[in-house]
């Protein structure tokens, strides 16, 4: 049992990442009347027939066209939300369109956007608000990690996991809070990872912005309380989106990764439901629930320490 609870403590060298692939990203520019027209070539235009078929509400989703974020926009659907989904790349938020569409019978648009780009929160809300979109829920799910993180990669990857992982899901709630606070009681979702309850150093500065984004997530629900906009943050621990996540998981924590891991789509099913009934900090799954109370109540000085002597492995 002396090694069990350690090994359960560090759940998170890298697990609950969204994306793996380290890169060297094109630093970030402020926004241009080019960039605001190239934009609008990318977002088209809403299908209006469609909208005024039904009446439902829509559900913005940041990263929505893979793993988490397409759980969160299924759970949705299934709720018969209309979707709004934004991702980098075209053809698997095309993928993700169809398959909604024809599953739910909901009406899906999708935006083909780097949400690491200063200009493009603005962009997004203006686009949203010119069309009237009824908004009432939005998730904050577009994130960056990797097996490398700082002292191995370079200052502007540093900079562009910084600005996906905190600086967007900021700076889209608060352009996009006018349409929230007019179709409220309206709903926030930010998806952070149990990495975010404490110091991890291999992974130092995924862990750090997961922290920053649960630290938000918490002071926002008190300011936007009386605007009637509930505000939750989904931390997960072993989600297995990606070969590369599923690898690094059995490597660091073998048999134990197995039993703490929740399938996409149920972290998705879990986390919407308890959105929905405004609960603060989401954690899927028995084991992962119970390892975080370990986690949050131990000293943050001894529980680095146990991730950093698994995470050397």
């Amino acid at each position: 049992m002396k090694y069990l609870f350690p090994s359960v403590l560090v759940i998170l060298c890298s697990l609950g990442a969204h994306s793996q692939s380290v890169f060297r990203p094109a630093p970030s520019r402020l926004f241009t009347i080019d960039q605001e027209t190239a934009i609008k070539s990318q977002i088209g235009d809403i299908n209006t027939s469609t909208m005024d078929s039904n009446n439902y509400a829509y559900a913005l989703i940041a990263g929505g066209s893979k793993g988490i974020g397409y759980a969160l926009a299924e759970a949705l659907a299934r709720r018969k939300f209309n979707l709004i989904l934004i991702a980098r790349h075209t053809d698997s938020l095309i993928a993700a369109k169809r398959k909604l569409e024809s599953a739910y019978s909901i009406h899906v648009e999708y935006l083909a956007l780097d949400l690491s780009k200063e200009y493009v929160a603005d962009s997004i809300a203006h686009w949203c608000m010119e069309r009237k979109i009824p908004l009432k829920v939005l998730c904050n799910v577009a994130g960056f990690g990797g097996a490398r993180d700082y002292l191995s990669i370079p200052l502007d990857t540093v900079r562009y996991m910084v600005r996906l992982n905190v600086e967007s899901t900021m700076a889209l709630t608060l352009t996009l809070l006018p349409l929230l606070e007019q179709n409220a009681p309206s709903y926030i979702l930010n998806v952070a990872s149990m990495a975010g309850l404490a110091p991890i150093p291999v992974k130092n500065i995924y862990a750090s912005t997961k922290a920053a984004v649960i630290s938000f997530s918490y002071a926002l629900r008190y300011q936007l309380k009386e605007k009637n906009i509930s505000v939750s943050c989904l931390a997960p621990g072993p989600v297995y989106t990606k070969p590369e996540i599923v690898k690094d998981t059995k490597e660091k924590l073998g048999w134990i990764g197995n039993v703490m891991e929740v399938p996409p789509a149920r972290v998705g099913e879990i986390a919407i439901q308890k959105t929905l009934e405004h609960k603060l900090l989401i954690i899927p799954g028995t084991t992962a629930k119970l390892s975080s109370i370990f986690i949050r109540i131990l000293p943050k000085r001894w529980i680095t320490s146990i991730y950093n002597g698994v995470g050397k492995r």
